[in-house]
């Protein structure tokens, strides 16, 4: 992941009306997989991802509630061209990822006139924030943000995820980031964070320190959530084996 720090996704424009095809890619994490459409974007709007961990969070993406509805969905980020699926450690690919294809051609062909992939009114919201954001921003704040956007995103987009700045404590140093998509669950995520990003971020701005990881509320209590499914479905899966492996029963 670290060593593609320069690389770029390329970007589309326009919708095709025809059926589309997705390619498949694996990510660092081996529960993410990047689904990418080479021949038209997914999203109106480029540069830009959205995550959605849950149903709650995705009302704003009607494709993404319809992933939602497949068996084994734990959260979706869409992408310009590109979108990532992570899933339950107990489910497979081979099934999982034929159902989300299947999905997404159905709803980007033959819904994408009528139903938007994301409302007007989060890409709204988004813009506008991002505005304010900017407009506030301090020196460093903005040399920040530029090497993100230009030497760090290209590449976590890559390996099918992203990063997000969510914040800087001057009087320590630290940079506060949120990886998301196949990064944010991948076991080499802190890693990336310290070998890769912390590094390249104290390389060049003397006044960062260090780089931590943050969750938004929802993500936290989404995760232990999931954390506890994950627990439940290992347990009957153990039991099904013992009792499949022991003697017969009368």
């Amino acid at each position: 992941m670290i060593s593609r720090y320069f690389n770029r996704i390329p970007k589309f424009n326009g919708i095709s009306r025809r059926l589309l095809h997705f390619k498949t890619a694996s990510t660092p994490n081996e529960n993410a997989l990047k689904f990418i459409s080479p021949e038209c974007p997914i999203l109106p709007i480029e540069n830009t991802t959205f995550e959605f961990t849950s149903t709650l969070q995705a009302i704003h993406s009607p494709l993404a509630l319809q992933i939602f509805k497949i068996p084994g969905v734990k959260s979706i980020m869409l992408g310009s061209d590109f979108l990532t699926i992570n899933k339950l450690g107990n489910y497979d690919w081979n099934q999982l990822s034929s159902e989300v294809m299947d999905t997404m051609n159905k709803f980007l062909d033959n819904k994408k006139d009528q139903v938007p992939v994301i409302t007007q009114e989060l890409i709204n919201k988004i813009q506008q924030d991002k505005l304010i954001d900017d407009e506030n921003d301090t020196e460093i704040v903005s040399m920040i943000k530029e090497l993100i956007e230009t030497r760090i995103r290209p590449a976590i987009q890559d390996d099918g995820g992203d990063i997000e700045y969510k914040g800087f404590d001057e009087e320590t140093g630290t940079v506060f980031l949120k990886l998301q998509g196949a990064c944010k669950s991948c076991s080499s995520s802190e890693d990336t964070l310290k070998s890769g990003i912390e590094s390249m971020l104290k390389h060049y701005i003397e006044e960062v320190k260090e780089v931590e990881q943050i969750l938004d509320p929802e993500e936290e209590i989404a995760l232990k959530e999931f954390e506890r499914l994950e627990a439940q479905l290992s347990k009957r899966s153990g039991s099904s084996a013992t009792t499949d492996d022991g003697p017969p029963t009368l």
